[in-house]
């Protein structure tokens, strides 16, 4: 295991903020100002460009271009929302990268205590051996806040794992996001937004594990002993599945549910060498309702949207030496200890290349078993 660095007292500090009701969205923080002055706006923003899609009934949304970081279009961009298991890419962004894949862990019984009920459950078993590369199966495909606990465990427990999360999170320059949990089950105070989401996804994209990982549709689970049963990712927009067509070019990258929360989702996509970062909240419609609109704005992007122009931008993370609107808050950048997305950023993030990584992503599994380093929130599943 990976050694991580001390979290900084002020990150530790933070994690004490009064917590704010879940089900209400909370008043626009500071953080605000981040990615420019017109997503600090309600309403939907967008320049240049027209066609949006009609009867959009999200709380928030944001399209973004991946690659230069443009918003191209954005409805309450900092709207502070409970994330339900989208809040997952900010645990992948902390953790992923402090055990090797090929790493074994024999669960106990302490490994599973403490999930929330109601959760969605991969299927982990105390006594059951498993590499750390199905555990992350089990994250990514069925949102398993049992291998999510187990990984916490394994990274210095729960309460670390979150305090890590924070730091992160301020590092990447979310400060929308409060974690309470590594899982993004509904806990009172649990909040994030449509900007930070997408500052999340696109961190995490610059990971080839990470994009591996979200981009499996199918993979084998151990059941114990000899034996495994197969799992199936439950991004519909990626597999298709229960009445939803599957969207062309789709990478991943996160879905999530749960009663409180309602329906969540951030999309990535690319066509003809531009990849697209979309992020739906809280749509009224449920079950498909949250994939047809990130589709129907995937599509404008791809459309209409080409010729929108920038209402703001994705920052950069500070210890990868992004320009921070909060001066007074950076003293918690870098905390995690986790390589930047900007030192981890593989060639696949640079502009004219994501073509590259339509290959890459449709190796899924196979793509994680040939890397060179070895062999819903915790929520309901919609």
């Amino acid at each position: 295991m990976r050694a991580s660095s001390r979290l900084s007292r002020r990150a530790a500090l933070g994690l004490a903020a009064a917590a704010v009701p879940l089900a209400a969205a909370a008043p626009a923080s500071a953080a605000t100002t981040i990615g420019g002055e017109r997503l600090a706006r309600g309403g939907v923003q967008v320049s240049g460009a027209s066609g949006l899609p009609e009867r959009l009934t999200a709380r928030a949304w944001l399209v973004a271009d991946h690659d230069s970081g443009e918003v191209l279009a954005s409805y309450n961009a900092h709207r502070r929302l409970a994330p339900a298991s989208t809040l997952k890419m900010l645990f992948a962004g902390t953790v992923l990268d402090r055990f090797e894949r090929t790493e074994k862990h024999t669960v106990t019984a302490a490994d599973l205590a403490g999930i929330p009920s109601g959760s969605s459950l991969v299927g982990v078993r105390a006594g059951i051996t498993y590499t750390v590369e199905e555990l992350w199966l089990g994250v990514f495909l069925r949102s398993g806040n049992d291998a999510v606990h187990v990984l916490s465990h394994m990274n210095g427990g729960v309460d670390e794992t979150v305090a890590q999360m924070q730091a992160k999170a301020e590092d990447l320059q979310a400060l929308d996001t409060k974690v309470v949990s590594p899982d993004g089950f509904d806990h009172e105070g649990q909040l994030s937004s449509a900007y930070d989401l997408t500052l999340f996804a696109r961190h995490g994209l610059a990971d080839a594990d990470f994009r591996a990982y979200c981009s499996t549709k199918t993979a084998d689970f151990p059941a114990g002993g000899k034996k495994t049963f197969q799992i199936q990712n439950t991004d519909r927009l990626l597999t298709g599945a229960d009445g939803v067509a599957a969207y062309d070019g789709l990478i991943g990258v996160k879905n999530g549910y749960t009663s409180n929360a309602g329906n969540t989702f951030t999309g990535a996509a690319t066509r003809d060498g531009r990849t697209l970062l979309v992020t739906v909240l809280h749509p009224k419609s449920g079950g498909g309702g949250v994939y047809e609109e990130t589709a129907a704005l995937l599509d404008w992007g791809f459309g209409e949207g080409a010729n929108a122009k920038s209402v703001g931008t994705l920052v950069e993370p500070l210890g990868a030496g992004g320009a921070s609107a909060t001066p007074a808050r950076q003293g918690a950048a870098g905390a995690s200890g986790s390589r930047t997305g900007a030192a981890k950023k593989s060639s696949w993030g640079m502009a004219g290349e994501a073509g590259g990584a339509v290959v890459l992503l449709a190796g899924g599994a196979f793509a994680l078993r040939n890397r060179g380093r070895g062999s819903g929130g915790g929520d309901h599943r919609r």
